[in-house]
């Protein structure tokens, strides 16, 4: 009996080899399908992928979104199509799914600066200055494969752009001040520094950009230009005046920079608070500014249909303006102050050219608001008025 039992023990054992045998084959053919099937579609993926940018450059997004998908589904562990897919789904507007997939790749890379940016740019399409500010610095400071200095640049950049639009002037403002600090000398880019730096009314520091543009490429025309618009909005007329002296010399067919050139011209002439001019010519400037503000206010109510013909001077030049009548009341006044221009000689009449410009003020800034911007001579008095303290700038 023990030689049958050991021939059993051997088929046994030899059926256990083959079975085992037959196991490793057909795990090592299904392995191989297996591989085969997930080449082919990763090579399916990647044809769809090519296939989706090509209609995206065509502009047929639909048509690359359902591409994009059916890559996604060959390669579901590929970060590249649904980065382009949260793309392509945020560029046609529908940002709950793009922010759905985009936020699946982001918790996988927070640092990521691609991702943070494509996340931005939803933020921006939403509107959500919270969010874009997050986004945003998540780019500048992450992680880039290529060109950081230039991809976070470019990422604070359009974070400023979106920051002017919405209208967020001190964000702009300190966003663009960290810009400024890093920027390479080149005359483009600090030139966009400038322009976006006066968009936001930092008017100090977008002249101090200019400039810098101006010493690596003193003729140019755009930063010319820019720091005479710049200068001029803040009320640096002199700035302004030498800026676009400079540039009409440069190009004198832009009729702008003529117009601001002669503007500037005229309100540092009727300036009668400038330094360096004498008592006669501080005299004739207030004279000539009465005499000017008075005409303005007489067709301003011509204009409003006002009778000031019966008009009787005030008791007082500085008598308050009665709140139905404010042209009538400033007539009154500008009838009683009229006299004192006599005295303008007189030194002990120390304050009488405040009280006069006072006056003058006052008339140009009512007739402004009730008549409209004026032009010429009461322009220059209107700008004088507002901007008192930085016209010899």
């Amino acid at each position: 009996m023990i030689p049958v039992v050991s021939k059993l023990q051997r088929s046994a054992i030899l059926v256990l080899l083959v079975l085992t045998a037959g196991a490793i084959f057909a795990f090592a053919a299904v392995n191989h399908l297996v591989k085969r099937f997930s080449a082919n579609e990763q090579a399916r993926g990647r044809r769809l992928y090519a296939q989706a940018q090509s209609d995206l450059n065509a502009g047929e997004s639909d048509r690359a979104i359902e591409e994009l998908r059916a890559a996604l589904s060959c390669d579901r562990s590929n970060p590249q199509y649904q980065l382009s897919l949260g793309r392509a789904l945020r560029d046609t507007g529908r940002l709950d799914e793009a922010q759905s997939y985009l936020e699946s790749l982001w918790e996988r890379s927070p640092e990521d600066g691609t991702i943070n940016l494509a996340l931005a740019r939803v933020a921006t399409k939403r509107g959500s200055i919270e969010d874009a500010l997050r986004y945003y610095h998540n780019a500048m400071y992450g992680v880039w494969g290529v060109d950081a200095d230039v991809n976070r640049r470019k990422a604070r950049i359009e974070l400023v752009q979106f920051l002017l639009q919405k209208g967020a002037l001190e964000q702009a403002r300190s966003e663009l001040l960290s810009l400024a600090v890093f920027l390479p000398a080149d005359p483009a880019l600090i030139l966009q520094t400038a322009d976006m730096l006066s968009r936001a009314q930092d008017y100090p520091d977008a002249l101090r950009e200019y400039d810098r543009v101006l010493h690596l490429d003193h003729g140019n025309a755009a930063a010319l230009a820019g720091a005479a618009q710049t200068a001029y909005r803040a009320g640096y007329y002199r700035s302004a005046l030498r800026y676009s002296q400079t540039a009409v010399n440069a190009n004198p067919q832009k009729p702008d920079l003529r117009n601001m050139l002669a503007s500037s011209k005229l309100i540092l002439e009727a300036d009668p608070f400038a330094r360096r001019i004498s008592d006669a010519e501080r005299n004739r400037r207030i004279s000539g500014a009465f005499t000017a503000a008075g005409v303005r206010l007489e067709a301003c109510a011509a204009q409003k249909g006002v009778d000031l013909s019966a008009v009787e001077p005030a008791a007082s030049s500085l008598s308050a303006l009665p709140s139905n009548s404010p042209l009538v009341a400033l007539q009154s006044r500008w009838i009683a102050t009229k006299p004192d221009l006599a005295h303008l000689r007189s030194a002990a009449e120390t304050d009488l050219p405040d009280v006069i410009m006072d006056l003058v003020f006052e008339i140009e800034q009512r007739t402004a608001q009730d008549c409209g911007e004026p032009q010429g001579l009461d322009e220059a008095l209107l700008r004088i008025s507002r901007d008192r303290d930085t016209v010899d700038q």
